[in-house]
């Protein structure tokens, strides 16, 4: 399994094509069709939108990240631009698609997560009672 990070993605395509070609490799949409998970660690509407197509089109899964705070703030001081989540909530994406990128997608990335997620979730509903 592979993962494509950030704005890498749609625009290096090319060049994995040509790597792929070069090294005698099936074509590239073949070889990776369900092995490539894409990341939104793009940090601009733009960019994100071209990765809720991508899903939309080819179905290719995306992941959710963030890479945290410190990116800097856009210039009326609201957002910061590493805030990738709201990009994420304004695509025109079905919620069982959205949950993917958030949660479902990361889980199947990371196989031991998935336990551990369930312990923390099941840890602070119990707290809450």
């Amino acid at each position: 399994m592979s993962l494509i990070g950030g704005g890498a993605a749609p625009y290096h395509w090319g060049r994995y094509r040509g790597l792929a070609q070069n090294l005698n490799r099936p074509p590239l949409d073949e070889m990776m069709r369900n092995n490539v998970f894409f990341d939104t660690c793009v940090y601009h509407q733009p960019g994100i939108d071209l990765l809720g197509q991508a899903r939309l089109r080819r179905q290719h899964p995306v992941r959710f990240r963030d890479a945290g705070r410190g990116e800097g703030r856009r210039s009326d001081h609201r957002q910061p631009y590493d805030d990738t989540r709201r990009y994420v909530d304004a695509l025109p994406l079905s919620a069982a698609d959205k949950q993917k990128i958030f949660e479902g997608n990361a889980r199947k990335v990371y196989p031991r997560l998935g336990p551990k997620l369930d312990r923390i979730a099941a840890a602070r509903i119990a707290a809450r009672k």
